[in-house]
């Protein structure tokens, strides 16, 4: 069996710096293998030990890159490629899709191509979606379990809030989840032993005429703003009542507990819109009501400020009625298919024929998929994960995308005529309804290709109840999962929802879903509590966006106490129950009115 394995360097978490030219600072700073791509090279070398063949990494980048190289020779590949040429600065996911389906072409042929589930560097999780649409290859995103039988593949894939299990034919793209394997690890001194001709470089020429780097990228990075919110690291003295009391005060004043604001409406329905200024599509999810209620209510504001029409287009139908009060104008099914790889296919086809203007999509595996391979089809920008769309005064399209675990977020413009972007749910405000009807659209029949077989979905969470709830409560290893119903209290006061560590997921004790962190996932709620954590920069990462925080930890040194707004010192199990006192007799409850209006940070 032959497998190549792409894999990525990135800064280290701590080192991540924007440069002047608004791209990832490499030099300098300390470079190490993606996570996630640490196991596609332990997964990989495992396989090719097992039946007989090898396993070969490449990676696109800086010579500098060499050491990843280095690092999975080490670690069992039989070689290792460096793909790298001043040619490719400035690829974007697509440039570098481009570039690393045409080194596969070069070397090849593989049986198998692993892939990390996304960069730490930039929640994307496009490109390895782009590089199989490109090579015309079956797909398994997240693979948490994997067994080889004959020439299939059987694997159960960890989604955003559930599990996939399906098979699907060789040769094959899969990426593979942070608990799929053990990670491929060297130290220096085993890197160094690796002989240089185990190693080999490809340039742009080697690849063919191109067009390549920032030549062949359909996206535009733009003006970027720091997100980095300085903390007010305050922490009261005296006994736990004391430091409670004075803590529930101090959130009421900076609005930690201040109810929402009514939403706006939505606009007034476009009556037709011109035609070929090209629609506005909105991708909906099966099941992710919320999010296609928030990504066609932001579509309707678009459309009403450039003149167009929203298109609701999915799997599951959506009934008219309730399609136009949440902002489509028109409404129509995927039909014939429910596999990615084929709706991708369709909806390629009909966008040569429609052009729309903007196709918006859930930033879920689902979507990441489809877009990302519908976009590589056409040859079209795409942008990952953005948490705000809007028009700037030219007209254009921006995606605001987060970058450097949440440190900042840039706007990106797309090249071409039809611009993709998904978006990371949670980030666009609900609209309040509209009493409209949307017009019903014939279906888009797509071709079942049978790549994939008995795919079977499983769910274990609610993806949305993070996104949109007031408060979160993450809890770290230090809450064991016997004592969680003392947390119910709180919870109840603050209307929040439970969230992990690393840690804690680790153990099982709560879903992968609820991970926050750098290898999970980012809130950002009004109020982030924090309970039983260390409070490392790999977790608190994932809580950048919350608008205040409040830490508890008995050890007055852990790092939590730099990450918070407010600290209090103590036992959990002391605090919490005087936590709820306090705001009960400030009369602080969930949905109630507070003692102070607005934030004063």
């Amino acid at each position: 069996m032959r497998i190549a394995v792409l894999v990525k360097q990135v800064p280290n978490f701590e080192s991540l710096r924007l440069g002047g030219d608004r791209r990832l600072e490499r030099t300098g700073h300390q470079l190490e293998m993606n996570p996630y791509c640490r196991r596609a090279v332990a997964q990989g070398v495992h396989l090719a030990r097992e039946s007989g063949g090898e396993c070969v990494v490449l990676t696109l980048g800086p010579p500098a890159a060499e050491d990843c190289l280095r690092e999975a020779v080490a670690c069992g590949a039989v070689h290792g490629v460096l793909i790298s040429d001043e040619a490719f600065a400035g690829s974007d996911t697509l440039a570098t899709a481009r570039a690393l389906a045409a080194a596969l072409v070069r070397l090849g042929p593989f049986d198998l191509v692993l892939c990390g589930r996304n960069s730490v560097d930039a929640e994307t999780g496009q490109t390895p979606a782009q590089i199989a649409e490109l090579l015309d290859l079956p797909m398994a995103a997240g693979v948490r379990e994997l067994t080889l039988k004959d020439t299939m593949l059987v694997v159960r894939c960890e989604h955003d809030d559930g599990w996939l299990r399906t098979e699907l034919p060789l040769p094959a793209l899969l990426t593979c989840a942070e608990r799929l394997i053990h990670p491929a690890k060297a130290a220096p001194a085993e890197r160094a032993d690796v002989r240089a001709g185990r190693i080999s470089r490809l340039n742009a020429t080697e690849l063919g005429p191109g067009p390549w780097g920032d030549a062949a990228s359909m996206t535009v990075v733009g003006a970027s703003r720091r997100l980095d919110s300085t903390r007010l690291r305050l922490r009261f003295d005296g006994d736990v009542d004391a430091q409670v009391e004075r803590a529930v005060v101090k959130l009421a004043e900076l609005g930690a507990f201040d109810t929402d604001p009514e939403p706006p409406l939505l606009p007034v329905p476009q009556p037709s819109g011109d035609p070929s200024a090209g629609d506005i599509v909105v991708l909906a999810e099966p099941g992710r009501d919320r999010l296609t209620r928030e990504l066609l209510g932001r579509a309707a504001l678009l459309a009403a400020a450039t003149g167009r029409i929203v298109t609701s287009l999915g799997p599951a139908p959506l009934s008219p009625t309730l399609a136009g009060s949440w902002g489509a104008d028109v409404v129509a099914t995927i039909s014939g298919s429910d596999a990615e790889q084929d709706i991708a296919e369709g909806l390629a086809a009909w966008c040569s024929a429609r052009h729309p203007w903007a196709v918006l999509a859930p930033s879920t595996m689902w979507g990441r998929e489809i877009a990302g391979r519908v976009a590589a089809r056409l040859g079209a920008g795409l942008v990952g994960d953005a948490v705000d769309v809007v028009t700037n005064p030219q007209g254009e399209l921006v995606c605001w995308k987060p970058a450097f675990s949440g440190g900042l977020v840039a706007a990106v413009t797309c090249r071409s005529t039809t611009r993709f972007a998904t978006v990371r749910g949670g980030t666009l405000r609900l609209l309040a309804p509209r009493a409209a009807v949307a017009r019903r659209a014939p279906d888009l029949l797509v071709v079942r290709r049978g790549a994939a077989r008995g795919a079977v979905r499983e769910f274990d969470d609610d993806l949305e109840a993070l996104e949109v709830a007031p408060a979160v409560v993450c809890l770290g290893a230090a809450v064991p999962p016997e004592d969680y119903p003392l947390l119910d209290p709180l919870r109840h006061a603050l209307g929040a929802e439970l969230a992990a560590t690393r840690k804690v997921t680790d153990q099982g004790w709560q879903p992968r879903a609820r991970q926050i962190g750098v290898t999970g996932r980012s809130v950002a709620p009004r109020l982030y509590v924090a309970i039983g954590t260390s409070g490392k920069f790999a977790n608190m990462a994932g809580a950048r966006g919350a608008g205040l925080v409040l830490g508890i930890n008995s050890d007055s040194t852990a790092p939590l106490f730099e990450a918070v707004d407010v600290g209090v010192v103590a036992d959990w199990r002391d605090a919490v129950p005087r936590l709820v006192t306090a705001m009960e007799q400030h009369g602080l409850r969930h949905g109630s009115p507070l003692l102070a209006r607005g934030s004063t940070r």
